[in-house]
């Protein structure tokens, strides 16, 4: 009895732990991220971005106090030092724990405007103006920003859906009416069999086709379905959504959206850090070539020189002692249009702590 319970008690430490230190967020978070962003996106306003962890409103406050920007951006800044302080008490969050909160301003029609929100995921700590409101953080970890075509067939129906984040933008169904066994008389079972595998070959290639048109500029393509369908459907596709294409388990046209969006969710994740990867072979490719820089001072100035392609920037780079210096590099690059990775990954944080929280690929080399 008793290596019973020690051995009930050791699975629910694993359990806790697994889900503690899980990358992934719950379907119900994700929806209420998306629909929060898709509000956010309307805005064509220049905006105050803030994201700061939770229990560090204060420093944040002081943070936008040090901080002289113009007039209206001084009036922006300061109803969110107010809103801060409220939240302390009672923070609004999509997710059953508040790891960060983010808050936007801008002004419409010369009224103050405010929306914030509550994650339970670690973003990184951000304080921006810009043009419009800056998601980032969101896109890259939380991924919510992308296209993602789903397909879940059999020998006779194929369901194609396209969704952006957790909306589905675009749906279509193809079926065809396919004998499923020979009956006795008329044809050879050969000859059937041949018949029947010329027919579902044309209805895959009158799929494939349908998939290329909704799928062009889709992140990941997903395909599923009971049965050995989905494999022989792969060879269809074009070599472009071949290598964008994964399979999906336990999918049929049964699966609830609930399930759905676990799934893509889960692929969406496993997606960027293969991505984060790909990004970090690149800089030490380049490195080789001299066209990366690893030293904050000289990112800071091939930032505003505007010779930085890609900032490559720590998730936890707010406990470095450049913490300040690495906010204004994160508003030159948006301002330069360079883009901005942040690397969740704990294995390369560790690589990235070394050269202090960032690095940097050029787009030529600098002196």
């Amino acid at each position: 009895m008793k290596d019973r319970i020690s051995y009930l008690q050791k699975k629910k430490t694993e359990f806790v732990q697994s889900n503690s230190n899980s990358s992934e967020i719950t379907p119900s978070e994700w929806l209420t991220i998306n629909q929060f962003l898709f509000d956010i996106k309307q805005i064509d306003s220049p905006c105050v971005s803030v994201y700061y962890p939770y229990g560090m409103g204060q420093e944040t406050i002081s943070l936008l106090q040090e901080s002289k920007r113009k007039e209206p951006f001084e009036k922006i800044e300061s109803k969110i030092e107010k809103r801060i302080t409220e939240l302390k008490k009672n923070p609004h969050s999509a997710g059953r724990f508040t790891k960060t909160l983010c808050i936007f301003g801008w002004i419409k029609n010369n009224k103050i405007n405010l929306k914030e929100i509550g994650t339970s995921k670690k973003l990184p700590y951000v304080y921006m103006v810009s043009k419009i409101p800056f998601i980032k953080p969101f896109s890259d970890i939380l991924k919510t920003n992308y296209d993602v075509l789903l397909v879940t067939l059999d020998h006779k129906t194929a369901r194609i859906r396209k969704f952006h984040g957790s909306q589905i933008i675009q749906e279509s169904t193809l079926r065809i009416d396919l004998q499923g066994r020979h009956r006795k008389g008329g044809q050879s079972q050969g000859r059937f069999l041949r018949a029947r595998q010329t027919k579902i070959h044309v209805f895959f290639k009158k799929v494939a086709n349908k998939v290329k048109k909704m799928g062009s500029n889709s992140e990941l393509l997903l395909l599923g379905g009971i049965g050995p369908a989905k494999t022989e459907f792969y060879g269809e596709l074009c070599s472009e959504l071949a290598k964008k294409c994964r399979f999906v388990e336990n999918l049929s046209f049964s699966t609830t959206i609930n399930d759905i969006d676990k799934k893509i969710i889960h692929h969406l994740y496993q997606h960027r850090r293969k991505r984060v990867t790909e990004i970090i072979e690149k800089y030490e490719k380049l490195f080789k070539e001299g066209l990366t820089a690893k030293r904050n001072d000289i990112i800071y100035n091939a930032l505003k020189t505007g010779a930085v392609d890609t900032l490559i920037v720590s998730a936890n780079y707010h406990s470095d002692l450049q913490f300040k210096n690495i906010m204004k590099m994160l508003e030159i690059a948006k301002s330069k249009s360079s883009k901005i990775e942040f690397v969740v990954s704990p294995k390369i944080i560790k690589k990235l702590e070394i050269d202090n929280s960032v690095l940097a690929i050029l787009r030529y080399r600098i002196i």
